[in-house]
């Protein structure tokens, strides 16, 4: 099997623009997050539509691939990179994993649960799972739950509490059942990741905003591996802030 790895990385962001190039302990948010994959895999690429991030990546020694600027979603801007990546001859990989630019403490053994999902011939998607910590945490709509079947395939994804636990007060609930947080880490067979770009958008997509609920209500299985990993993803500068503790904190 052959995986690679491609990281799409805008440079215009609501929350915060110019994320990617920001600094952390020394580095850019980016070539942080692609010297973490490089630790698992020798094939990484950076897909931007951004010369500036292009610039970067390449001055520290990684391997850059500009897409269009008008990706609805960063699917598409993987897809359009790898169309790229083979064209310039390159051998087709077998899976192609996604991870997002905003993950400067992505784990390797987290990567290598995902490119295990595969193990299995009839995986087409891969995700990453991990178990919520607290009962606020599970309440909170940024943090997207999974609701899995008995072989760990996906069965839904959802911002709210799911599923509802019955009658037990909140302080219960994580003792009664084990909720699982959604990471934001995909991989997905070459052939899959081409047919999930033509999917038009699903009504569970546009209600919940969250992307894989298209792949799921299309009829496509998303497995999903588990980790007990904790990282720190950056959206906000007060992100980065955190970030710059929680490095201190693993140097320390």
């Amino acid at each position: 099997m052959k995986y690679i790895a491609i990281i799409p990385a805008r440079y215009a962001s609501t929350r915060f623009p110019g994320k990617p190039l920001a600094v952390l302990g020394g580095k850019t948010v980016i070539q942080r997050v692609v010297e973490q994959v490089s630790k698992v895999l020798t094939e990484v690429y950076v897909a931007t539509d951004d010369e500036r991030i292009r610039d970067t990546v390449t001055a520290f020694g990684a391997q850059a691939v500009m897409t269009r600027s008008d990706h609805k979603s960063g699917t598409d801007r993987i897809c359009e990179a790898l169309d790229t990546i083979v064209a310039q001859g390159h051998t087709p990989p077998d899976v192609v994993i996604n991870i997002q630019g905003d993950e400067p403490f992505i784990h390797p053994s987290q990567i290598e649960t995902v490119m295990h999902c595969f193990d299995d011939p009839s995986t087409q998607i891969a995700t990453l799972g991990k178990p919520f910590e607290s009962i606020e945490a599970v309440k909170n709509p940024n943090s997207p739950k999974i609701v899995l079947d008995m072989n760990d395939y996906a069965m839904y994804f959802s911002r709210s509490p799911i599923p509802f636990i019955r009658g037990k007060e909140e302080k219960e609930w994580l003792a009664s059942y084990p909720f699982l947080k959604h990471l934001g880490l995909y991989a997905y067979r070459t052939d899959v990741l081409r047919r999930l770009t033509q999917l038009p958008q699903s009504s569970l997509e546009i209600a919940e905003s969250l992307e894989q609920l298209r792949w799921l209500q299309h009829g496509f299985r998303i497995k999903v591996g588990r980790t007990d990993v904790e990282t720190v993803g950056i959206d906000t500068p007060e992100d980065l802030r955190k970030a710059e503790e929680f490095l201190q904190q693993q140097h320390g």
